[in-house]
C-alpha cells in the first residue's frame, strides 16, 4: 500500500464583493493524512538524504560544553535516521570539511556507518570563522548525489556570517533554493536572528533559537523526526488566475508567516508554482490574495484556481494532489459585502504580530524607545485577539504590560538577551482561530 498521504484543500473566504470590488482574499487550507490503513508518519520506504552541519568556529569552544553538546546532538540525528537513508556530516568554520564520510559523498545509515560517523564526531575542535555560505555550499554538492528523494539538512551555528560578505551567502542561497530544506538553529545568544531567519525563508526550513546548549539532543531529534515522517518532496502550490486578474500575494499563514510571492516560477498560461517543500502527516494554510476586474452585480467569478501538485519532470505532466476555487461575486447588499471573513482577518492579524514584534525589537535595538514601545504594544494587542499565548508570555518578558486590550506597554530596563531572541525567532509561529469554519472543496473539484 502507498504510503503517501492523502491531501485536501479547504478555501475559506467570503466572496461576496461590493460594486466596484477588486479584491479578493481566500486561506486555502492543506491537510494530509496517513493513506486509509497506512501507518501515519513512519514512511519507511521513502527515499531520503539528510546532512548535518555543525559550526567548528573557534566560538564554539567558549564554553566547551557548547561543542560537546553539538558532538551529542548530531550523534542523536543520526540515530534517529532511518536504516538506508543516505547522510552525511560536515564541520563549519572559515570553510566546510568533511567530517563523515571523510570524502564528499553520502552513505546509507546502518549500524556501521552510524558508529563511524559518531567516532568521527569525537574528533571535532573548534578553531577558526565562520563562513556560512561555503558549509551550505558542500552540502549542496553532496545533495547532487542523491537523486530525487527528500532532501534535508540541519545548520547549527552560534555566530555571526562574518568570514563571507553578504552576497557570498545570498549567491549560495540563489543556488540552494529549491534544492534542499534547512532547519537552522541558533545555540547562544552571539548569533543573528535576521540571519539565520533569511537562510531558513530561502530553504523553506524553519528558525529558532537554543540558548542552552543542554537543548541540542532533544531539538535535534526533533528536527529529525520530522523530517523522517516526510513522505512526499517538493510540493508546490499552484495557482491559476483569470487574463485581467492580478496575484497580489501567496503567503504561508499556518504553522508560521512566510512570503512566497517572491517564489512563484512560471508552469502554464497564467499560473505559477510556488514551492512548499515536503511533507508528511500534517496541515499548513496558506493566504492568497487576487486582484479582479470589477464586475456587474450578480454575476460570479473564479478568480483563481488552486491546485496542489508534484511538478513532473521536463516533459511530464504535474501530479494533481488535491485542488479548490478561489471565487468573487459581486452585490448590493452590504450585509454580505462588509463581512471580513473570521479566518481572513485572524490571519492578517497573526501577519502583522509577526511584522510588530520584528520591527519593535529592532527599534529598541536602535535606540528608538518611541517606536519600539509603540509596536510592542501593538504586538500585544495583536497576540490577545489571536490567542496566541505562547507569544503573549514571551512579551511579557520584554514589556510591562499596563493595558492589554489598548495596548500600554512601558519597556522592561533590564531583558535577558535569550528572551529578546526567543521572541524574535519565534515571531513568525502561528496558531489557528479559535472558532474554526472552512468550506470544504472535494478533491479534484475544478
Amino acid at each position: 500500500m502507498s504510503e503517501q498521504p492523502q491531501f485536501t484543500v479547504k478555501i475559506d473566504q467570503n466572496k461576496f464583493l461590493p460594486e466596484g470590488g477588486r479584491e479578493v482574499h481566500a486561506i486555502v487550507s492543506v491537510e494530509a493524512t496517513a493513506a486509509e490503513g497506512a501507518v501515519a508518519a513512519v514512511p519507511q520506504s521513502t527515499k531520503a538524504s539528510e546532512v548535518i552541519i555543525i559550526d567548528t568556529s573557534g566560538s564554539m569552544s567558549y564554553p566547551e560544553t557548547k561543542l560537546r553538546a553539538a558532538v551529542k546532538a548530531a550523534k542523536v540525528a543520526i540515530d534517529t535516521l532511518r536504516d538506508g537513508v543516505e547522510f552525511a556530516v560536515i564541520s563549519g568554520s572559515n570553510n566546510a570539511k568533511m567530517v563523515f564520510p571523510a570524502q564528499p559523498g553520502l552513505v546509507a545509515a546502518s549500524p556501521q556507518s552510524r558508529e563511524q560517523a559518531k567516532v568521527a564526531l569525537n574528533k571535532l575542535k573548534a578553531s577558526g570563522g565562520t563562513a556560512i555560505g561555503s558549509w551550505l555550499r558542500l552540502a549542496d554538492e553532496l545533495f547532487d548525489q542523491a537523486q530525487g528523494g527528500l532532501r534535508h539538512a540541519i545548520l547549527l551555528t552560534d555566530g555571526k556570517n562574518q568570514h563571507e560578505t553578504a552576497e557570498d551567502l545570498d549567491a549560495v542561497l540563489f543556488r540552494c533554493d529549491g534544492r534542499f530544506v534547512c532547519d537552522c538553529r541558533g545555540v547562544g545568544t552571539d548569533w543573528e536572528v535576521a540571519e539565520l531567519r533569511k537562510i531558513a525563508s530561502a530553504l523553506l526550513g524553519s528558525v529558532d533559537i537554543v540558548a542552552d546548549p543542554a537543548g541540542l539532543e532533544a531539538d535535534f531529534r526533533a528536527m529529525t523526526e520530522a523530517a523522517m515522517g516526510k513522505s512526499v518532496a517538493d510540493v508546490a502550490l499552484r495557482v491559476w488566475t483569470p487574463q485581467t486578474a492580478r496575484l497580489r500575494f501567496v503567503k504561508q499563514v499556518l504553522p508560521s508567516v512566510e512570503d512566497l510571492t517572491g517564489k512563484r516560477v512560471e508552469s502554464a498560461p497564467q499560473a505559477g508554482d510556488y514551492p512548499l517543500g515536503a511533507w508528511g502527516a500534517e496541515s499548513r494554510d496558506y493566504h492568497v490574495c487576487v486582484e479582479v476586474p470589477p464586475g456587474d452585480v450578480g454575476k460570479e467569478l473564479r478568480a483563481a484556481w488552486v491546485k496542489l501538485v508534484v511538478p513532473g519532470a521536463p516533459g511530464e505532466e504535474a501530479q494533481v494532489l488535491a485542488s479548490g476555487n478561489v471565487l468573487a461575486q459581486w452585490t448590493d447588499d452590504e450585509a454580505r459585502s462588509t463581512r471580513i471573513n473570521a479566518r481572513v482577518a485572524h490571519y492578517t492579524g497573526q501577519a502583522e504580530l509577526a511584522a510588530a514584534i520584528q520591527e519593535g525589537l529592532q527599534a529598541r535595538k536602535e535606540g528608538d524607545f518611541d517606536t519600539a514601545t509603540a509596536r510592542l504594544g501593538r504586538a500585544v494587542v495583536l497576540a490577545n485577539e489571536a490567542g496566541n499565548d505562547e507569544i503573549t508570555s514571551m512579551l511579557r518578558r520584554v514589556v510591562d504590560v499596563v493595558d492589554e486590550a489598548t495596548g500600554t506597554v512601558r519597556l522592561k530596563r533590564d531583558v535577558d538577551k535569550a528572551h529578546e531572541m526567543e521572541l524574535d525567532t519565534r515571531s513568525s509561529k502561528t496558531v489557528r482561530t479559535r472558532k474554526d469554519e472552512t468550506v470544504t472543496t472535494r478533491r479534484g473539484e475544478g
